[in-house]
Protein backbone atom coordinates (compact mmCIF):
# COMPACT_ATOMS: atom_id res chain seq x y z
CA UNK A 1 0.00 0.00 0.00
CA UNK A 2 2.81 2.42 0.90
CA UNK A 3 4.64 1.45 -2.29
CA UNK A 4 1.63 2.25 -4.43
CA UNK A 5 1.17 5.58 -2.64
CA UNK A 6 4.79 6.58 -3.27
CA UNK A 7 4.58 5.52 -6.93
CA UNK A 8 1.38 7.50 -7.49
CA UNK A 9 2.62 10.57 -5.54
CA UNK A 10 6.44 10.66 -5.82
CA UNK A 11 6.54 14.09 -4.18
CA UNK A 12 5.80 12.27 -0.91
CA UNK A 13 8.91 10.17 -1.44
CA UNK A 14 10.91 13.36 -2.15
CA UNK A 15 9.99 15.17 1.05
CA UNK A 16 10.16 11.98 3.11
CA UNK A 17 13.72 11.51 1.85
CA UNK A 18 14.59 15.09 2.76
CA UNK A 19 13.00 15.05 6.21
CA UNK A 20 14.17 11.62 7.35
CA UNK A 21 17.55 12.01 5.61
CA UNK A 22 18.39 15.30 7.28
CA UNK A 23 17.22 13.89 10.62
CA UNK A 24 19.57 10.90 10.25
CA UNK A 25 22.37 13.14 9.02
CA UNK A 26 22.12 15.38 12.10
CA UNK A 27 23.42 12.70 14.47
CA UNK A 28 27.06 12.96 15.42
CA UNK A 29 29.41 10.21 16.62
CA UNK A 30 32.50 11.96 17.95
CA UNK A 31 33.73 14.20 15.12
CA UNK A 32 31.83 12.17 12.48
CA UNK A 33 28.53 13.40 11.08
CA UNK A 34 27.00 12.10 7.86
CA UNK A 35 25.20 15.33 6.99
CA UNK A 36 21.85 15.87 5.35
CA UNK A 37 22.88 15.09 1.76
CA UNK A 38 24.26 11.64 2.53
CA UNK A 39 21.31 10.93 4.83
CA UNK A 40 18.90 11.92 2.07
CA UNK A 41 20.66 9.61 -0.38
CA UNK A 42 20.46 6.62 1.98
CA UNK A 43 16.73 7.14 2.59
CA UNK A 44 16.08 7.68 -1.14
CA UNK A 45 17.89 4.44 -2.01
CA UNK A 46 15.63 2.59 0.43
CA UNK A 47 12.41 4.25 -0.77
CA UNK A 48 13.53 3.67 -4.35
CA UNK A 49 12.94 -0.05 -3.85
CA UNK A 50 9.19 0.74 -4.05
CA UNK A 51 9.53 2.02 -7.62
CA UNK A 52 8.84 5.69 -6.79
CA UNK A 53 10.38 7.99 -9.39
CA UNK A 54 10.67 11.76 -9.82
CA UNK A 55 10.46 13.45 -13.21
CA UNK A 56 13.88 13.93 -14.86
CA UNK A 57 13.08 17.61 -15.51
CA UNK A 58 12.81 18.29 -11.77
CA UNK A 59 16.16 16.64 -11.20
CA UNK A 60 17.82 18.71 -13.94
CA UNK A 61 16.33 22.02 -12.74
CA UNK A 62 17.33 21.37 -9.13
CA UNK A 63 20.90 20.57 -10.09
CA UNK A 64 21.21 23.58 -12.40
CA UNK A 65 20.13 25.93 -9.59
CA UNK A 66 22.44 24.26 -7.08
CA UNK A 67 25.53 24.29 -9.26
CA UNK A 68 24.97 27.88 -10.44
CA UNK A 69 24.62 29.09 -6.83
CA UNK A 70 27.74 27.14 -5.91
CA UNK A 71 29.75 28.91 -8.60
CA UNK A 72 28.14 32.28 -7.88
CA UNK A 73 29.06 32.31 -4.18
CA UNK A 74 32.54 30.91 -4.78
CA UNK A 75 33.42 33.02 -7.82
CA UNK A 76 35.09 36.00 -6.11
CA UNK A 77 37.25 33.79 -3.88
CA UNK A 78 38.08 31.39 -6.71
CA UNK A 79 39.49 34.12 -8.94
CA UNK A 80 41.15 35.88 -6.01
CA UNK A 81 43.11 32.76 -5.08
CA UNK A 82 44.30 31.86 -8.58
CA UNK A 83 47.97 32.74 -8.73
CA UNK A 84 48.39 34.67 -5.51
CA UNK A 85 47.39 31.80 -3.21
CA UNK A 86 49.54 29.40 -5.20
CA UNK A 87 51.07 27.59 -2.21
CA UNK A 88 47.67 26.48 -0.95
CA UNK A 89 46.26 26.21 -4.46
CA UNK A 90 48.97 23.67 -5.31
CA UNK A 91 47.38 21.32 -2.76
CA UNK A 92 44.11 21.39 -4.69
CA UNK A 93 46.03 20.49 -7.86
CA UNK A 94 47.65 17.59 -5.98
CA UNK A 95 44.17 16.43 -4.99
CA UNK A 96 42.84 16.58 -8.55
CA UNK A 97 45.80 14.85 -10.21
CA UNK A 98 46.23 12.12 -7.61
CA UNK A 99 42.54 11.14 -7.46
CA UNK A 100 42.37 11.01 -11.27
CA UNK A 101 45.39 8.68 -11.33
CA UNK A 102 43.92 6.50 -8.57
CA UNK A 103 40.56 6.34 -10.34
CA UNK A 104 42.23 5.14 -13.53
CA UNK A 105 44.17 2.50 -11.58
CA UNK A 106 40.93 1.34 -9.96
CA UNK A 107 39.24 1.19 -13.38
CA UNK A 108 42.05 -1.00 -14.72
CA UNK A 109 42.41 -3.29 -11.70
CA UNK A 110 38.77 -3.64 -10.62
CA UNK A 111 37.29 -3.30 -14.13
CA UNK A 112 34.98 -0.49 -12.97
CA UNK A 113 32.41 0.87 -15.37
CA UNK A 114 32.30 4.62 -15.97
CA UNK A 115 29.38 5.16 -13.59
CA UNK A 116 31.05 3.38 -10.68
CA UNK A 117 34.31 5.23 -11.35
CA UNK A 118 32.58 8.61 -11.24
CA UNK A 119 30.68 7.64 -8.08
CA UNK A 120 33.92 6.58 -6.43
CA UNK A 121 35.39 10.01 -7.19
CA UNK A 122 32.32 11.80 -5.80
CA UNK A 123 32.20 9.72 -2.61
CA UNK A 124 35.87 9.49 -1.74
CA UNK A 125 36.39 13.21 -2.42
CA UNK A 126 33.12 13.97 -0.52
CA UNK A 127 32.03 16.19 -3.42
CA UNK A 128 28.34 15.54 -4.15
CA UNK A 129 28.28 17.86 -7.18
CA UNK A 130 30.33 15.31 -9.15
CA UNK A 131 27.23 13.08 -9.25
CA UNK A 132 25.40 15.65 -11.35
CA UNK A 133 28.19 16.56 -13.76
CA UNK A 134 29.11 12.91 -14.34
CA UNK A 135 25.47 11.87 -14.78
CA UNK A 136 25.00 14.48 -17.48
CA UNK A 137 28.19 13.40 -19.22
CA UNK A 138 26.95 9.81 -19.31
CA UNK A 139 23.61 10.99 -20.70
CA UNK A 140 25.44 12.56 -23.66
CA UNK A 141 27.30 9.39 -24.67
CA UNK A 142 24.48 8.21 -26.90
CA UNK A 143 23.95 4.90 -25.07
CA UNK A 144 20.63 3.13 -24.81
CA UNK A 145 18.17 4.29 -22.17
CA UNK A 146 18.55 1.18 -20.04
CA UNK A 147 22.36 1.32 -20.08
CA UNK A 148 22.37 5.05 -19.33
CA UNK A 149 20.08 4.57 -16.33
CA UNK A 150 22.20 1.67 -15.06
CA UNK A 151 25.44 3.65 -15.24
CA UNK A 152 23.85 6.70 -13.61
CA UNK A 153 22.50 4.47 -10.84
CA UNK A 154 26.01 3.09 -10.31
CA UNK A 155 27.28 6.62 -9.71
CA UNK A 156 24.88 7.04 -6.81
CA UNK A 157 25.54 3.63 -5.29
CA UNK A 158 29.33 3.94 -5.50
CA UNK A 159 29.05 7.41 -3.98
CA UNK A 160 26.95 6.23 -1.04
CA UNK A 161 29.35 3.35 -0.28
CA UNK A 162 32.61 5.29 -0.58
CA UNK A 163 31.37 8.55 0.97
CA UNK A 164 31.15 7.24 4.52
CA UNK A 165 34.63 5.71 4.41
CA UNK A 166 36.11 8.81 2.77
CA UNK A 167 34.48 11.05 5.37
CA UNK A 168 35.76 9.05 8.35
CA UNK A 169 39.24 8.83 6.83
CA UNK A 170 39.69 12.57 6.15
CA UNK A 171 38.41 13.51 9.62
CA UNK A 172 40.74 11.09 11.42
CA UNK A 173 43.69 11.83 9.13
CA UNK A 174 43.65 15.62 9.55
CA UNK A 175 42.82 15.74 13.26
CA UNK A 176 44.61 12.65 14.62
CA UNK A 177 47.08 10.87 12.32
CA UNK A 178 48.72 13.81 10.50
CA UNK A 179 49.86 15.53 13.75
CA UNK A 180 51.50 12.25 14.78
CA UNK A 181 53.34 12.07 11.46
CA UNK A 182 54.50 15.67 11.90
CA UNK A 183 55.47 14.88 15.52
CA UNK A 184 53.73 17.92 16.90
CA UNK A 185 51.20 18.75 19.58
CA UNK A 186 48.55 20.30 17.36
CA UNK A 187 46.95 22.40 20.09
CA UNK A 188 50.29 23.88 21.18
CA UNK A 189 51.26 24.52 17.56
CA UNK A 190 47.94 26.24 16.85
CA UNK A 191 48.37 28.46 19.91
CA UNK A 192 51.88 29.42 18.74
CA UNK A 193 50.59 30.34 15.28
CA UNK A 194 47.67 32.23 16.82
CA UNK A 195 50.08 34.34 18.83
CA UNK A 196 52.34 34.80 15.80
CA UNK A 197 49.39 36.20 13.86
CA UNK A 198 48.76 38.71 16.63
CA UNK A 199 46.20 36.81 18.70
CA UNK A 200 46.16 37.05 22.46
CA UNK A 201 46.07 33.32 23.09
CA UNK A 202 44.03 30.28 22.19
CA UNK A 203 40.71 29.42 23.76
CA UNK A 204 39.39 25.94 24.44
CA UNK A 205 36.36 24.71 22.55
CA UNK A 206 33.26 26.54 23.74
CA UNK A 207 35.25 29.33 25.41
CA UNK A 208 35.01 33.00 24.51
CA UNK A 209 37.04 36.03 25.48
CA UNK A 210 35.72 37.54 28.71
CA UNK A 211 36.85 40.99 27.52
CA UNK A 212 35.89 42.18 24.01
CA UNK A 213 38.61 43.01 21.50
CA UNK A 214 37.15 46.46 20.78
CA UNK A 215 36.30 48.69 23.74
CA UNK A 216 35.44 52.27 24.63
CA UNK A 217 36.54 54.02 27.84
CA UNK A 218 36.39 57.54 29.27
CA UNK A 219 39.44 59.28 30.76
CA UNK A 220 40.09 62.62 32.46
CA UNK A 221 43.19 64.05 30.78
CA UNK A 222 46.20 64.80 32.94
CA UNK A 223 49.49 63.27 31.72
CA UNK A 224 48.64 63.79 28.03
CA UNK A 225 47.88 67.51 28.38
CA UNK A 226 49.45 69.52 25.55
CA UNK A 227 49.58 66.60 23.11
CA UNK A 228 47.53 66.83 19.90
CA UNK A 229 44.91 64.19 19.17
CA UNK A 230 46.86 63.05 16.10
CA UNK A 231 50.09 62.70 18.07
CA UNK A 232 48.36 60.72 20.82
CA UNK A 233 46.71 58.32 18.38
CA UNK A 234 49.93 57.92 16.42
CA UNK A 235 51.82 56.97 19.60
CA UNK A 236 49.60 53.91 19.81
CA UNK A 237 49.80 52.88 16.17
CA UNK A 238 46.35 54.30 15.34
CA UNK A 239 44.85 51.31 17.17
CA UNK A 240 42.71 53.70 19.19
CA UNK A 241 40.70 56.82 18.46
CA UNK A 242 39.51 59.76 20.56
CA UNK A 243 35.88 59.78 19.50
CA UNK A 244 34.47 62.52 21.76
CA UNK A 245 35.89 65.27 23.94
CA UNK A 246 34.34 67.53 26.58
CA UNK A 247 36.07 70.64 27.89
CA UNK A 248 34.57 72.60 30.76
CA UNK A 249 31.27 70.75 30.27
CA UNK A 250 30.98 71.59 26.56
CA UNK A 251 31.41 69.18 23.65
CA UNK A 252 34.40 70.05 21.49
CA UNK A 253 34.81 69.11 17.80
CA UNK A 254 37.32 66.28 17.62
CA UNK A 255 39.95 67.41 15.13
CA UNK A 256 43.40 65.76 14.84
CA UNK A 257 45.31 69.09 15.37
CA UNK A 258 43.38 69.83 18.61
CA UNK A 259 45.59 69.79 21.71
CA UNK A 260 44.38 68.02 24.82
CA UNK A 261 44.09 70.08 27.98
CA UNK A 262 44.21 69.05 31.63
CA UNK A 263 40.73 68.16 32.86
CA UNK A 264 39.34 67.25 29.40
CA UNK A 265 37.00 64.27 29.34
CA UNK A 266 37.82 61.99 26.40
CA UNK A 267 36.00 58.98 25.06
CA UNK A 268 38.69 56.65 23.70
CA UNK A 269 37.67 53.68 21.52
CA UNK A 270 39.82 51.03 19.88
CA UNK A 271 41.54 47.73 20.42
CA UNK A 272 41.49 46.76 24.06
CA UNK A 273 45.24 46.21 24.40
CA UNK A 274 45.94 49.67 22.91
CA UNK A 275 43.41 51.40 25.17
CA UNK A 276 44.81 49.65 28.27
CA UNK A 277 48.38 50.60 27.30
CA UNK A 278 47.36 54.23 26.73
CA UNK A 279 45.62 54.64 30.08
CA UNK A 280 48.75 55.43 32.11
CA UNK A 281 49.88 58.12 29.67
CA UNK A 282 46.44 59.72 29.39
CA UNK A 283 44.90 60.15 32.80
CA UNK A 284 42.38 58.78 35.27
CA UNK A 285 39.55 56.58 34.01
CA UNK A 286 36.07 57.87 34.95
CA UNK A 287 32.54 56.55 34.50
CA UNK A 288 31.75 58.82 31.57
CA UNK A 289 28.12 59.32 32.48
CA UNK A 290 28.23 62.79 30.99
CA UNK A 291 28.59 61.44 27.47
CA UNK A 292 25.19 59.78 27.53
CA UNK A 293 24.55 56.96 25.06
CA UNK A 294 27.32 56.30 22.53
CA UNK A 295 26.65 54.03 19.56
CA UNK A 296 29.15 52.15 17.38
CA UNK A 297 28.22 51.37 13.79
CA UNK A 298 28.81 47.92 12.30
CA UNK A 299 29.09 47.60 8.53
CA UNK A 300 29.80 44.58 6.31
CA UNK A 301 32.06 45.48 3.39
CA UNK A 302 33.22 43.33 0.46
CA UNK A 303 36.95 43.83 -0.16
CA UNK A 304 37.53 44.58 -3.85
CA UNK A 305 40.88 46.38 -3.92
CA UNK A 306 43.39 44.20 -5.73
CA UNK A 307 46.40 45.90 -4.12
CA UNK A 308 45.23 44.73 -0.69
CA UNK A 309 44.89 41.08 -1.69
CA UNK A 310 47.38 39.04 0.34
CA UNK A 311 48.10 41.86 2.78
CA UNK A 312 47.67 41.36 6.51
CA UNK A 313 45.24 43.45 8.55
CA UNK A 314 48.22 45.18 10.18
CA UNK A 315 49.73 45.99 6.78
CA UNK A 316 46.42 47.40 5.53
CA UNK A 317 46.28 49.72 8.55
CA UNK A 318 49.91 50.80 8.09
CA UNK A 319 49.35 51.43 4.38
CA UNK A 320 46.27 53.60 4.92
CA UNK A 321 46.58 57.32 5.34
CA UNK A 322 45.90 58.33 8.96
CA UNK A 323 42.86 60.36 7.93
CA UNK A 324 41.44 57.38 6.01
CA UNK A 325 42.03 54.68 8.62
CA UNK A 326 41.17 56.77 11.67
CA UNK A 327 38.44 55.22 13.79
CA UNK A 328 37.91 52.20 11.51
CA UNK A 329 38.46 48.72 12.95
CA UNK A 330 38.12 45.31 11.33
CA UNK A 331 36.21 43.23 13.86
CA UNK A 332 35.61 40.11 11.75
CA UNK A 333 36.55 38.53 8.42
CA UNK A 334 34.13 36.21 6.61
CA UNK A 335 35.34 34.06 3.73
CA UNK A 336 33.03 31.58 1.93
CA UNK A 337 30.49 31.78 4.75
CA UNK A 338 33.28 30.89 7.21
CA UNK A 339 34.62 33.23 9.88
CA UNK A 340 38.39 33.73 9.70
CA UNK A 341 40.17 35.10 12.80
CA UNK A 342 40.56 38.88 12.42
CA UNK A 343 44.10 39.08 13.83
CA UNK A 344 46.77 41.63 12.86
CA UNK A 345 48.65 38.89 10.98
CA UNK A 346 45.61 37.54 9.11
CA UNK A 347 45.98 37.85 5.32
CA UNK A 348 43.02 39.34 3.48
CA UNK A 349 41.73 38.12 0.12
CA UNK A 350 39.77 39.99 -2.48
CA UNK A 351 36.14 38.99 -1.97
CA UNK A 352 36.41 38.74 1.83
CA UNK A 353 33.56 40.29 3.79
CA UNK A 354 35.06 42.62 6.40
CA UNK A 355 32.95 43.67 9.39
CA UNK A 356 33.95 47.25 10.16
CA UNK A 357 33.21 48.79 13.56
CA UNK A 358 33.43 52.44 14.53
CA UNK A 359 31.58 55.72 14.38
CA UNK A 360 29.10 55.93 11.50
CA UNK A 361 31.08 58.49 9.49
CA UNK A 362 34.32 56.56 10.00
CA UNK A 363 33.07 53.15 8.86
CA UNK A 364 31.32 54.67 5.84
CA UNK A 365 34.60 56.35 4.87
CA UNK A 366 36.48 53.08 5.39
CA UNK A 367 33.96 51.17 3.29
CA UNK A 368 34.57 53.47 0.32
CA UNK A 369 38.33 52.92 0.59
CA UNK A 370 38.11 49.12 0.85
CA UNK A 371 35.31 48.07 -1.49
CA UNK A 372 31.54 48.25 -1.33
CA UNK A 373 28.98 47.87 1.41
CA UNK A 374 27.22 44.51 1.33
CA UNK A 375 23.60 45.54 0.78
CA UNK A 376 21.22 44.35 3.48
CA UNK A 377 18.67 43.26 0.91
CA UNK A 378 16.48 40.18 0.91
CA UNK A 379 15.49 40.47 -2.76
CA UNK A 380 16.89 38.22 -5.46
CA UNK A 381 17.56 39.61 -8.94
CA UNK A 382 15.77 36.92 -10.93
CA UNK A 383 16.71 38.59 -14.22
CA UNK A 384 20.38 38.08 -13.38
CA UNK A 385 19.77 34.59 -11.98
CA UNK A 386 17.77 33.44 -14.99
CA UNK A 387 20.26 34.92 -17.45
CA UNK A 388 23.12 33.21 -15.63
CA UNK A 389 21.48 29.79 -15.78
CA UNK A 390 20.65 30.28 -19.48
CA UNK A 391 24.27 31.19 -20.23
CA UNK A 392 25.36 28.11 -18.29
CA UNK A 393 23.08 25.86 -20.33
CA UNK A 394 24.52 27.36 -23.52
CA UNK A 395 28.10 26.74 -22.28
CA UNK A 396 27.08 23.20 -21.33
CA UNK A 397 26.32 22.38 -24.93
CA UNK A 398 29.97 22.87 -25.78
CA UNK A 399 32.18 19.80 -25.96
CA UNK A 400 34.99 18.20 -27.84
CA UNK A 401 37.81 15.72 -27.78
CA UNK A 402 41.10 16.07 -25.91
CA UNK A 403 43.66 13.42 -26.74
CA UNK A 404 40.97 11.18 -28.18
CA UNK A 405 38.84 11.48 -25.02
CA UNK A 406 35.35 12.93 -25.50
CA UNK A 407 34.59 15.67 -22.96
CA UNK A 408 31.13 17.23 -22.59
CA UNK A 409 30.51 19.82 -19.89
CA UNK A 410 26.75 19.40 -19.77
CA UNK A 411 24.34 21.73 -17.96
CA UNK A 412 26.10 21.15 -14.64
CA UNK A 413 29.57 22.11 -15.82
CA UNK A 414 28.20 25.00 -17.86
CA UNK A 415 26.16 26.44 -14.98
CA UNK A 416 29.15 26.07 -12.67
CA UNK A 417 31.31 28.13 -15.03
CA UNK A 418 28.60 30.73 -15.62
CA UNK A 419 28.05 30.94 -11.85
CA UNK A 420 31.75 31.68 -11.40
CA UNK A 421 31.62 34.39 -14.05
CA UNK A 422 28.37 35.99 -12.83
CA UNK A 423 29.52 35.89 -9.21
CA UNK A 424 32.79 37.58 -10.15
CA UNK A 425 30.91 40.26 -12.15
CA UNK A 426 28.63 40.83 -9.17
CA UNK A 427 31.65 41.35 -6.89
CA UNK A 428 32.98 44.02 -9.24
CA UNK A 429 29.61 45.69 -9.96
CA UNK A 430 27.47 45.33 -6.81
CA UNK A 431 24.53 47.32 -8.15
CA UNK A 432 23.42 44.37 -10.30
CA UNK A 433 22.75 40.72 -9.66
CA UNK A 434 21.61 40.64 -6.05
CA UNK A 435 21.55 37.11 -4.63
CA UNK A 436 21.46 37.33 -0.81
CA UNK A 437 23.57 34.74 0.99
CA UNK A 438 20.49 33.18 2.60
CA UNK A 439 18.80 32.81 -0.80
CA UNK A 440 21.96 31.34 -2.32
CA UNK A 441 22.21 28.87 0.56
CA UNK A 442 18.61 27.73 -0.01
CA UNK A 443 19.35 27.19 -3.70
CA UNK A 444 22.42 25.14 -2.83
CA UNK A 445 20.87 23.10 -0.01
CA UNK A 446 17.45 22.42 -1.51
CA UNK A 447 18.75 22.10 -5.08
CA UNK A 448 21.38 19.51 -4.16
CA UNK A 449 19.13 17.62 -1.73
CA UNK A 450 16.32 17.41 -4.32
CA UNK A 451 18.74 16.24 -7.00
CA UNK A 452 20.26 13.63 -4.67
CA UNK A 453 16.80 12.39 -3.67
CA UNK A 454 15.79 12.07 -7.32
CA UNK A 455 18.85 10.08 -8.36
CA UNK A 456 18.65 7.97 -5.20
CA UNK A 457 15.07 6.98 -5.91
CA UNK A 458 15.91 6.01 -9.48
CA UNK A 459 19.02 4.05 -8.40
CA UNK A 460 17.34 2.06 -5.63
CA UNK A 461 16.76 -1.25 -7.45
CA UNK A 462 20.36 -1.41 -8.79
CA UNK A 463 22.14 -0.47 -5.55
CA UNK A 464 22.22 -3.94 -4.01
CA UNK A 465 23.57 -5.50 -7.22
CA UNK A 466 26.57 -3.17 -7.34
CA UNK A 467 27.43 -3.68 -3.66
CA UNK A 468 27.38 -7.45 -4.15
CA UNK A 469 29.55 -7.19 -7.26
CA UNK A 470 32.43 -5.23 -5.74
CA UNK A 471 32.13 -6.01 -2.02
CA UNK A 472 34.87 -4.33 0.04
CA UNK A 473 36.75 -3.06 -3.01
CA UNK A 474 34.87 0.25 -3.13
CA UNK A 475 35.36 1.14 0.58
CA UNK A 476 39.07 0.29 0.38
CA UNK A 477 39.46 2.36 -2.80
CA UNK A 478 37.62 5.24 -1.10
CA UNK A 479 40.03 5.18 1.85
CA UNK A 480 43.08 5.12 -0.45
CA UNK A 481 41.73 8.05 -2.46
CA UNK A 482 41.75 10.11 0.73
CA UNK A 483 45.04 8.90 2.20
CA UNK A 484 47.22 9.18 -0.90
CA UNK A 485 46.39 12.84 -1.74
CA UNK A 486 46.42 13.68 1.96
CA UNK A 487 49.88 12.19 2.52
CA UNK A 488 51.26 13.84 -0.62
CA UNK A 489 49.90 17.24 0.41
CA UNK A 490 51.19 16.78 3.95
CA UNK A 491 54.70 15.96 2.71
CA UNK A 492 54.88 18.67 0.04
CA UNK A 493 53.20 21.30 2.21
CA UNK A 494 55.50 20.65 5.17
CA UNK A 495 58.81 19.97 3.44
CA UNK A 496 58.72 22.28 0.42
CA UNK A 497 55.97 24.88 0.87
CA UNK A 498 56.84 25.43 4.55
CA UNK A 499 53.19 25.91 5.55
CA UNK A 500 52.34 26.21 9.22
CA UNK A 501 50.91 22.89 10.47
CA UNK A 502 47.42 24.14 11.51
CA UNK A 503 46.91 25.94 8.19
CA UNK A 504 48.32 22.98 6.26
CA UNK A 505 45.93 20.52 7.88
CA UNK A 506 43.05 22.94 7.32
CA UNK A 507 44.07 23.19 3.65
CA UNK A 508 44.06 19.37 3.36
CA UNK A 509 40.51 19.34 4.76
CA UNK A 510 39.62 22.04 2.23
CA UNK A 511 41.12 20.23 -0.77
CA UNK A 512 38.78 17.37 0.20
CA UNK A 513 35.82 19.78 0.56
CA UNK A 514 35.19 18.31 4.02
CA UNK A 515 33.27 20.52 6.43
CA UNK A 516 33.27 17.81 9.17
CA UNK A 517 37.07 17.63 8.94
CA UNK A 518 37.55 21.37 9.51
CA UNK A 519 35.04 21.28 12.37
CA UNK A 520 37.03 18.47 14.00
CA UNK A 521 40.29 20.37 13.45
CA UNK A 522 38.97 23.55 15.06
CA UNK A 523 37.86 21.45 18.04
CA UNK A 524 41.29 19.85 18.41
CA UNK A 525 43.32 23.05 17.94
CA UNK A 526 41.11 25.17 20.18
CA UNK A 527 41.16 28.12 17.78
CA UNK A 528 40.32 28.92 14.18
CA UNK A 529 43.80 29.03 12.64
CA UNK A 530 43.11 25.94 10.41
CA UNK A 531 40.25 27.87 8.77
CA UNK A 532 42.76 30.22 7.11
CA UNK A 533 44.15 27.39 4.96
CA UNK A 534 40.79 25.64 4.57
CA UNK A 535 38.99 28.50 2.84
CA UNK A 536 41.56 28.77 0.02
CA UNK A 537 41.70 25.10 -1.02
CA UNK A 538 37.96 24.67 -0.43
CA UNK A 539 37.21 27.50 -2.87
CA UNK A 540 39.39 25.89 -5.54
CA UNK A 541 38.49 22.22 -5.04
CA UNK A 542 34.79 22.99 -4.75
CA UNK A 543 34.97 24.28 -8.33
CA UNK A 544 37.57 21.97 -9.86
CA UNK A 545 36.27 18.64 -8.55
CA UNK A 546 32.79 18.93 -10.14
CA UNK A 547 34.47 19.72 -13.45
CA UNK A 548 36.31 16.39 -13.15
CA UNK A 549 33.04 14.45 -13.45
CA UNK A 550 32.96 14.57 -17.27
CA UNK A 551 36.74 14.03 -17.37
CA UNK A 552 36.48 10.81 -15.36
CA UNK A 553 33.63 9.60 -17.56
CA UNK A 554 35.72 10.23 -20.68
CA UNK A 555 38.97 8.73 -19.32
CA UNK A 556 37.29 5.71 -17.73
CA UNK A 557 35.53 4.95 -20.99
CA UNK A 558 38.86 5.10 -22.78
CA UNK A 559 40.83 3.04 -20.23
CA UNK A 560 38.04 0.56 -19.55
Amino acid sequence: MIGELLKSQPEIALFASLAIGYFIGSFRVGPIQLGGVCGTLIVALILGQTGARLAPDLKNIAFALFIFALGFTGGPQFFANIGRGWRYGLLSIIEIVSVLVLIMIAVSVLRLDIGTAAGLLAGAATESAVIGTASEAIGKLGLGDAETLRLQANIVTAYSVSYLFGLVTIVLFTSQFAPLLLRINLRDEAERVWRKLGGEGAFSEGQRAAAPALVGRVFRVSAAAGVTIREFEQQHGFNLTIEQLQRNGANMPVEPPLRLAAGDLTLVAGRREAVVAAAAGLGEEVDGAGFGQVFAEKLDVVLTRGDLHGRTIAQVRDQAKPEDGRGVYIAAVTRLETTVPALPGTELNRGDVLTLVGAKANVERGAKRLGYVLPATEKTDFVYLGLGVLVGMAIGRLGGQIGGVSIALGTGGGCLLSGLLFGWIRSRHPLVGSLPSAAAQILKDFGLATFIAAVGLSAGPDAIKLVREYGLALPVAGVLMVLVPGLLSLWIGHMFLKLEAPMLLGAIAGQQCSTPAISALVGVTGNSTPVIGYTITYALSNILLPLMGPVVVGLAGKVG
